[in-house]
């Protein structure tokens, strides 16, 4: 069965850094595409970056220039790298998948930047 289980996270200060994985299974990892999503308290669930099977990249424009979505095919592993991070980044971040039609995701990660 599809198991995406995610690692990192934790508490910084602003303008620090934090790095996300998340390692799948179940699926052809190396022709999937893969997503990281956050959702902050009160707020809807929204989409971070977005890396394809062939690596490209692309991000929503809050955190553009700061994170770095990468995978590791042989790993089975998708990473998210967050750089400068700001207290608007505090949400618990999640990887994400779709496979035969049905969305799945990680476990989710707390990730809080205090001010």
């Amino acid at each position: 069965q599809v198991q995406l289980v995610q690692s990192g996270g934790g508490l910084v200060q602003t303008g620090g850094s934090l790095r996300l994985s998340c390692a799948a299974s179940g699926f052809i990892f190396s022709i999937k595409t893969m997503a990281w999503y956050r959702q902050a308290p009160g707020k809807q669930r929204e989409m971070v970056a977005v890396i394809a099977s062939e690596g490209t990249t692309t991000y929503v424009d809050s955190v553009k220039g700061r994170f770095t979505a990468s995978r590791d095919n042989a790993k089975k592993t998708v990473y998210l790298q967050m750089n400068t991070l700001k207290p608007e980044d505090t949400a618990v971040y999640y990887c994400n998948v779709n496979h035969r039609d049905v969305g799945y995701w990680g476990q989710g990660t707390q990730v809080t930047v205090s001010s």
